[in-house]
């Protein structure tokens, strides 16, 4: 009588541990090829790089006397609104706007601009192709309806697909966007300290500034115009070897007799401004201080505490309770001292288009 041979036992543990590798083996083959791709397509500027200017300017050469105002705003890429909190401060959202709420912040920034009529504008995080706002071409936006400026943009966000977090923020392509009404020299990307290692390197930003340099009329000086957008998710480190470099640029231009006005986002606070009008709060994202005393002579650094110029995103804004939310004083002005303020300001827009508002200054070239 044949004999049946026994069939091998079922080992219920070797599967799950076969299957564990395997998902393991793809989860390592998705990296190393996300690894690769970031690589091959990572943004590498050169340390300066000229940039383009868009437009024709109506204004002539800026005079020595005449009163000018300039405006810098950081625009959260037309997508951090009242509505809007950020994962990266401690809020829930990555993608924080649809394409409807993207463009209504877009057309009341161009409104709330054109209200305060600058003669120059500094714009901080102005997307062209990202996902995050939906692909909308802000540039093409503002360039479009601020005529009788030349513009000038330099890219400090420039990703072909970010992996980060779930669901990931795709492709970003942003920066800095300068106007001038006055006839503009030349315009000019400067690279700033990279602060991140690789692999983080690839996929983060490249701090910059846009230097646009403006002939003053009758005069062989020029106006240096800075705009910036300082590093905020580091250790500090980043933000201190980025505003050396900074003080260096401003210093020695300044050295040559020149007039300078370096505006944005610092993400610091100055040293002489008004640190107890918002106060740190506990696990909520703190700014650096920058130490003015390191400047020669008497610039002027500018900060207004009576209206806070940025506020936290780790929760929206609308519906919050304002008694006791956190707000910053990060965004300003450091001017040259061969330039006279007339007025500093920051415009209280109750954050409803931008987690930032508005810095508006008015000067006089000495």
């Amino acid at each position: 009588m044949a004999k049946h041979v026994a069939k091998p036992k079922h080992d219920p543990v070797k599967t799950g541990i076969k299957i564990v590798l395997i998902i393991l083996a793809v989860i390592l083959v998705l990296l190393a090829l996300m690894i690769l791709f970031l690589s091959v397509t990572e943004y590498k500027p050169a340390d300066r790089e000229d940039l383009a200017l868009e437009g024709k300017a109506s204004a002539g050469k800026i005079k020595i006397g005449e009163k000018v105002k300039v405006m810098s705003w950081n625009i959260g890429y037309c997508a951090l609104g009242d509505n809007a909190d950020f994962f990266m401060d401690g809020g829930k959202m990555v993608n924080t706007a649809d394409d409807d709420r993207v463009l209504e912040n877009i057309a009341n920034i161009i409104v709330a601009t054109e209200r305060e009529k600058p003669d120059l504008i500094l714009y901080q995080e102005v997307d062209r192709s990202s996902s995050r706002s939906h692909r909308e071409n802000e540039v093409y936006y503002f360039t479009q309806r601020y005529s009788g400026f030349t513009s000038s943009f330099a890219n400090n966000f420039k990703v072909l697909f970010l992996p980060y977090p779930i669901p990931p923020i795709g492709k970003v392509d942003s920066g800095l966007l300068t106007f001038s009404s006055f006839e503009v020299k030349s315009a000019e990307r400067v690279q700033l300290p990279i602060p991140f290692a690789w692999p983080v390197r690839m996929a983060n930003l490249k701090r910059c500034l846009n230097i646009q340099r403006l002939p003053v009329e009758g005069s062989s000086k020029e106006l240096v115009l800075v705009n910036l957008h300082l590093e905020a998710y580091d250790d500090g480190e980043g933000k201190a070897a980025q505003t050396e470099m900074l003080r260096q640029i401003l210093v020695s231009e300044a050295e040559k007799g020149n007039y300078v006005i370096a505006g944005g986002d610092f993400n610091q606070i100055f040293s002489t401004a008004d640190k107890a009008a918002y106060p740190a709060q506990p696990g909520k994202w703190a700014p650096g201080e920058i130490d003015v005393s390191v400047f020669p002579g008497s610039w002027g650094f500018l900060m207004d505490s009576s209206v806070p110029s940025c506020r936290s995103l780790d929760q929206p804004y609308t519906g919050a309770v304002k008694d006791g939310f956190q707000y910053y004083l990060i965004d300003g002005f450091i001017v040259s001292d061969n330039v006279t303020v007339s007025s500093f300001r920051n415009l209280d827009l109750d954050f409803a288009n931008s987690d930032h508002n508005p810095a508006v200054l008015e000067f006089v070239l000495k």
